[in-house]
């Protein structure tokens, strides 16, 4: 068992309250803090203490006492998840991620082109795939998949913004994925002016609707406030067409490849493949390839599935169809010592609330509120102890 040092993204969305008090740091804290890291990926990887090596370092010098000869095998030499806390104070940016065999040939293409992994205009900075799951920790809302078509429809007639209204007609007359396919290519595709003017209409009246009680009156609501961040975004019409998620703490979200979705507030234990590969599609500075991006989007509708994770022995277990990840949570009273038995692999423990302990064979380590460790794949069994929450990041049983 290793203790880790991770590593704080400061992006502009992040909060200045909500990692910094986690982690017992400054608060207000100077910079956004967004995101804190913690695995082994190139961009960030963990240190391991007291050596400060970092853990992508470790892993590539012993892998098969930290990933075992099976799992280097079938990930090759590297940690094939990526955990993280996730604080949002406004809305990320609306994003997909690519399949496997689009991340390969995606990344190979650009690599042919000679684009700069740094590029700003770089898609795919590894060959990897990035399902993801969130689970919060505090009230979440997240725009997550397309809404369903006929409800979709009902929004945009309260909507009733005329210019708007005329584009929805390709969603009326075509109510199935390629309608919503097309729509969604024609918003992209407009040119910068029209996009602004539909992006000005549909502000002024999800300003106006968020003030009236009705069915869409929280999409309004957060619409109103996109369009403010981001005036003239065509992402504020895009937004419309997207399932507005509330997680209540506990509860939990998958996100498959091609699912186009925004993180609008929040916090949560946030756990992914271990790749960095986002595709834009409005609400950012940053660059949107249109074209790569409606290229590997699912446009299948519908609402998304709320994981409230599975009770096994002491563990909640939010299982995905990844082959890279599984999340648990514990909580742990007094007197209890919940046993874990079941080693797939390497694993980051992370400390929610309280303290916990953990005995694995003569090694004990205490985990205050925020600290990590990694548990190599050659350790055997181990066992909690104290009070509070700890949350398991391990391979998943795919």
């Amino acid at each position: 068992m290793l203790r880790l040092e991770n590593t704080i993204q400061n992006y502009a969305w992040g909060s200045r309250s909500a990692i910094a008090n986690l982690l017992g740091g400054p608060s207000p804290s100077a910079e956004p803090q967004a995101e804190l890291w913690m695995g082994a990926h190139p961009k960030a990887p963990s240190l391991v203490l007291p050596t400060r090596e970092s853990l992508a370092a470790l892993i590539a010098r012993e892998p098969e006492a930290t990933l075992g000869g099976a799992l280097s095998e079938r990930f090759g030499q590297r940690l094939p998840f990526l955990f993280k806390v996730l604080a949002a104070e406004t809305p990320l940016s609306l994003q997909a991620h690519p399949s496997l065999e689009q991340a390969r040939a995606g990344f190979d293409a650009e690599q042919i082109r000679g684009i700069p992994l740094a590029a700003p205009e770089r898609n795919y900075r590894d060959r990897n795939h990035k399902p993801e799951l969130l689970c919060a920790l505090t009230p979440f809302e997240a725009l997550c998949g397309f809404r369903a078509i006929r409800d979709s429809l009902d929004l945009f007639r309260t909507l009733a913004a005329p210019h708007v209204s005329s584009l929805i007609d390709i969603l009326d007359h075509l109510p199935t994925a390629s309608g919503v396919s097309r729509l969604l290519s024609t918003l992209l595709s407009l040119p910068v002016e029209h996009r602004a003017e539909l992006a000005r209409e549909t502000l002024e009246r999800c300003s106006l609707l968020a003030g009236e009680e009705g069915t869409f009156q929280r999409e309004f609501s957060w619409a109103a406030r996109i369009g403010v961040l981001y005036p003239g975004d065509i992402g504020i019409v895009s937004a419309l067409l997207l399932n507005l998620v509330q997680l209540a703490p506990g509860e939990a979200i998958y996100l498959p490849a091609g699912n186009l979705h925004a993180y609008l507030s929040g916090m949560g234990m946030e756990i992914m493949a271990n790749s960095d590969n986002v595709l834009r599609g409005g609400l950012t500075p940053k660059h949107v390839d249109a074209p790569e991006l409606l290229r590997v989007l699912d446009f299948s509708s519908g609402p998304p599935t709320v994981l409230q994770g599975e009770l096994r022995g002491s563990a909640r277990v939010y299982q995905t169809p990844s082959a890279e990840f599984e999340l648990q949570s514990f909580r742990i009273a007094p007197g209890e010592q919940p046993a874990v038995t079941e080693r797939r692999g390497p694993e980051i423990l992370f400390c929610e609330r309280g303290t916990i302990s953990i005995q694995c064979g003569a090694q004990m380590l205490t985990l205050a509120r925020g600290q990590s460790i990694f548990i190599m794949s050659a350790e055997p069994s181990y066992a909690l102890s104290g009070e509070g929450t700890l949350f398991r990041a391990s391979v998943g049983r795919g």
